[in-house]
């Protein structure tokens, strides 16, 4: 079994919305190379098969291309552009649940004790058992009456292989309870519905019981970002998605995701995204559809 293999299984059953027959698997797919996409990682697992991708994790930047993977342990907002295309892609939406009862029945000493929260997004080469249950799971899609009973299996497989791989920390974190990773994953939630909000990083690391000065540190090694640059990302991701839709309420939309300054959000908002909003709107409206595609 190889990348071909994959990519023949890719190519003959990707979707224009990315889903399959598998329930959590993705097949993403790009004819062209095309600009920046602002969007929210997920928790996933992504391997190209053909083609690159950058992603830009605050001031991180991840890039990966055929016969890597990419793991997101925390859904986050990245940008992401495909930099060769065509482009075929594996996803795996990763559950805490699966992964935590997966530790448990690790035998003992078999795996390094967690440390320091691990980047929420890692990039590896991926070793051949993954891409031969990859291909092995595709293959189901040909075989749907087998799909209720392997896939499950399967499933178990690729996420051991990523349990023990190079990227092993990232995944297994996200499986812990009480891991660091956990807590910042609880903080991104409370700030992603509360991003209108003002807040104060100290009722937020009391929030998910931890202190000050380790909640910041270990928010920081996750996300790259600090709790507040978070926030900021979440609440322009938010207004350019609104502008799709409001293109002529440049001031409204600001006002509805936290911005009580016009000249604030639109400074902002041309930082992020190179253009100002009214223009950066009728942009969005003129483009063509951009093709589905994973992490």
């Amino acid at each position: 079994m190889s990348l071909d293999e994959l990519r023949g299984l890719l190519e003959r059953h990707a979707r224009s919305d990315a889903s399959t027959a598998v329930d959590g698997v993705l097949i993403g797919k790009a004819t062209r190379a095309y600009e920046n996409s602002a969007s929210m990682s997920g928790t996933v697992l992504a391997l190209i098969a053909q083609g690159a991708k950058t992603l830009a994790l605050g001031e991180r930047i991840f890039e990966y291309r055929a016969g890597q993977y990419l793991v997101a342990s925390v859904d986050l907002p990245v940008t992401g552009c495909y930099t060769e295309a065509p482009a075929l892609g594996f996803g795996l939406l990763l559950d805490p649940a699966e992964i935590a009862e997966l530790l448990l029945q690790a035998p003992a000493g078999s795996l390094p004790p967690a440390t320091g929260a691990p980047s929420a997004i890692a990039v590896s080469d991926a070793p051949a058992e993954l891409v031969d249950a990859a291909v092995r799971m595709l293959r189901l899609l040909e075989t749907p009456r087998d799909i209720p009973v392997l896939a499950p299996l399967i499933r178990r497989e690729i996420l051991w292989r990523l349990i023990t791989g190079e990227q092993g920390a990232t995944v297994r974190h996200l499986g812990l309870a009480d891991s660091s990773l956990a807590h910042v994953a609880r903080a991104v939630q409370w700030i992603r519905d509360h991003y209108r909000e003002a807040f104060r990083v100290e009722d937020v690391a009391r929030l998910v019981g931890m202190s000050v000065s380790a909640f910041y540190r270990n928010f920081q090694a996750v996300t790259a970002m600090s709790p507040i640059q978070f926030q900021k990302q979440i609440r322009l991701q938010q207004a350019r998605l609104m502008l799709a839709t409001r293109p002529n309420d440049v001031t409204g939309v600001g006002h509805r995701v936290g911005y009580d300054s016009p000249s604030q959000f639109s400074r902002e908002y041309r930082r992020q995204f190179g253009l100002p909003p009214s223009r950066d709107a009728a942009h969005l409206r003129a483009a063509p559809a951009a093709a589905v595609s994973v992490p």
